[in-house]
């Protein structure tokens, strides 16, 4: 039996298991099939307190892991295969063995919808980002693409044009579904334009290993054509990892976990924290700080339990 168990090894997970560890919970963090979560596919974090020359973001999760490591944190690999929140206890399955905790902390963040180009996923973070508040700086008076047509592409298109020397707005359909006071705003943008019905079949130049250009084809004439850029951005959207806790833990439309108050779920002794549960800012820095605010939720919620009674688990709430 755990006093905790976190299941996600990005800036959230890693984060909680530091405060759990140094609260004495001995905490067992789950890493997951992708470990270390989106920094792994970033090149330089800028943007991230304490390093002022930047840092590389698998550098920045190796920190982050040796760090909780070093109070008592014990990390296993291996992924979630089932999870049953009926307790507490609550029962975590995965390909090593089965593990109960009276306290669980899900960071398992969301992932980028991408294109699914093999040169999209080579160049990642080598001119191809899915974030435009984290890498945009980089792009400083050069040309880019946003791929995309919601709410997403126009904010991150329009936020673009303060570093970018021309941002193309590349949709596939002829019409976007962004809501009309974006579209007006990206429009009104002398630094935007426009490629409708269109698709970025390949992204150049995967040889040199940095990003030249994108071969776009147009979906109603079958006409390609390159366009030389420096930057891709995808923003077609990102999924939660929920899927294991669907018809456990409330979800919004979107699939994204709601907190109840604070990190707390709807469930006793089950948090949440990082971009399972933030659709808005999706930064490593804010992961990172709801990660600190879910391990305090759980130790505040395991010194409410009268100790050594196993029945109070059962019917405490969280705090």
């Amino acid at each position: 039996m755990r006093e905790v168990i976190i299941i996600g090894s990005g800036p959230a997970g890693l984060t909680a298991a530091l405060y759990a560890a140094r609260a004495n919970l001995n905490p067992l963090l789950i890493e997951g099939l992708e470990s270390g979560g989106q920094l792994m596919l970033t090149t330089d974090v800028e943007n991230y307190p304490g390093f002022r020359d930047g840092i590389l973001g698998p550098a920045l999760i190796t920190e982050m892991r040796a760090q909780a490591e070093r109070f008592g944190t014990e990390i296993v690999q291996g992924d979630v295969s089932a999870l049953d929140l009926q307790g507490p206890p609550f029962r975590i399955t995965t390909s090593g063995g089965v593990h109960e905790t009276r306290a669980l902390i899900l960071a398992t963040g969301a992932s980028a919808r991408l294109l699914g180009l093999d040169s999209e996923r080579a160049l990642m973070g080598h001119g191809v980002s899915t974030c435009a508040t984290c890498d945009g700086y980089f792009f400083r008076d050069k040309p880019i693409v946003v791929v995309g047509g919601g709410d997403s592409a126009m904010e991150e298109a329009t936020f673009l044009t303060k570093f970018a020397s021309h941002v193309t707005l590349v949709h596939r359909r002829d019409a976007f579904r962004a809501s009309k006071i974006m579209q007006d705003k990206a429009r009104a943008n002398a630094k935007i334009s426009f490629e409708l019905d269109t698709v970025v079949d390949e992204v150049k130049d995967v040889a040199q290993g940095v990003v030249t250009g994108v071969v776009l084809r147009n979906v109603r004439t079958g006409a390609t054509r390159e366009l030389a850029v420096d930057g891709v951005f995808i923003a077609i959207g990102h999924t939660p990892n929920t899927k294991l806790v669907e018809g456990q833990v409330d979800l919004d439309a979107n699939a994204y976990i709601v907190p109840v108050r604070g990190t707390a779920t709807n469930v006793p002794g089950v948090f949440a924290c990082g971009d399972v549960q933030d659709h808005v800012y999706r930064q490593a820095i804010t992961a990172a700080g709801s990660g600190c605010m879910a391990a305090i939720d759980a130790e505040r919620y395991l010194e409410s339990l009268p100790a050594h009674d196993p029945q109070a688990v059962e019917t405490a709430s969280a705090v």
